[in-house]
């Protein structure tokens, strides 16, 4: 891959991972399931107009949705909120890598290869260690959260794998967009059901305040996660991946939680404890070998196979 593109791919992690602290910042101004639902109608205006339709049935379009957009932000907005450490939540939340390999091998028959049994056992163990041995000031509940919302995300990883699949058994080829159009046309699903939930939950009250008196830090944040993390990261993400093999790709999400943990020790002294920085270790390991980036000595290695995305 030229230089020029490893670059973009490196701006793309920059962006992604400084995402979780941008969140960070919106939730403590904005309810978490209010801010969700403004973040993907910046998302959808004006974009929807701008990008096409994705090639596949429009009701699976909204299941991507479900999981990969409302059920993985929802979850994560509120672990935040909730005070899960930003730094933390970019790196637990990879465990989507190895939850995907899970999923896929019941739901599409996907045999794992022996790498990526070893990986996801990897992964498991970090997420374990990770998980007992995280500070006192780290919520069970919002990790719990967190590592619901990697599941999710994995979930729509398998829903999306099947639908390429389905098109490229018609003959079709995707498009540059198609990964661009996607993430768009997906994002329909959730800010309806979002401001309503958000009606329930927090009331009628707090959400026109909230609406009606915007703060900076809220508008920047939102402008941030959906303009820079959605359209412009995505943007860039399919770009690459269309242009390049997806092995020389995906490995770049492994710097994710490494510019998110910077970005939340530079911004709010955030400091890993000993079993969270082993655990993570541990989990990034398992992830580099599931897919793909770590490969058994004198085995090729398979380009293609691994399509995880590691956004936020």
């Amino acid at each position: 891959m030229p230089l020029r593109h490893s670059l973009l791919a490196v701006l793309v992690m920059i962006i992604w991972g400084t995402n979780f602290l941008a969140i960070d910042i919106g939730v403590d101004d904005v309810p978490p399931v209010l801010f969700l639902a403004i973040r993907f109608v910046v998302v959808l205006v004006p974009a929807i107009f701008l990008v096409p339709r994705p090639a596949a049935p429009m009701k699976d379009v909204l299941v991507v949705g479900l999981f990969l957009s409302l059920g993985q932000f929802a979850l994560m907005y509120t672990a935040i909120w909730l005070d899960m450490p930003p730094g933390l939540a970019s790196l637990v939340l990879q465990a989507q890598v190895v939850l995907t390999v899970l999923f896929a091998s019941v739901a599409l028959r996907e045999r794992p290869t022996p790498p990526q049994l070893v990986g996801v056992m990897l992964g498991a163990v970090g997420l374990v260690v990770v998980g007992l041995g995280r500070s006192a000031a780290t919520p069970g509940l919002a990790f719990l959260l967190t590592l619901g919302a990697a599941a999710s995300w994995a979930t729509g990883n398998v829903i999306v794998r099947r639908l390429g699949a389905a098109t490229q058994a018609t003959g079709a080829r995707p498009t540059p967009l198609a990964g661009l159009s996607m993430t768009v046309w997906s994002a329909l699903v959730v800010p309806v059901p979002m401001f309503a939930l958000s009606l329930v939950l927090d009331g009628p009250a707090a959400v026109g305040h909230s609406l009606t008196h915007p703060t900076w830090p809220a508008v920047l944040s939102t402008l941030y996660t959906a303009w820079l993390a959605s359209l412009v990261g995505y943007g860039i993400w399919n770009t690459l991946l269309a242009r390049h093999r997806a092995s020389a790709v995906v490995p770049f999400t492994m710097l994710v939680p490494v510019f998110g943990m910077t970005a939340a020790w530079l911004a709010q002294g955030e400091v890993p404890n000993g079993a969270e920085v082993g655990g993570g270790l541990l989990l990034l390991l398992g992830v580099a070998v599931t897919s793909g980036l770590l490969r058994w000595p004198g085995r090729p290695g398979r380009p293609g196979r691994a399509q995880y995305g590691a956004g936020a």
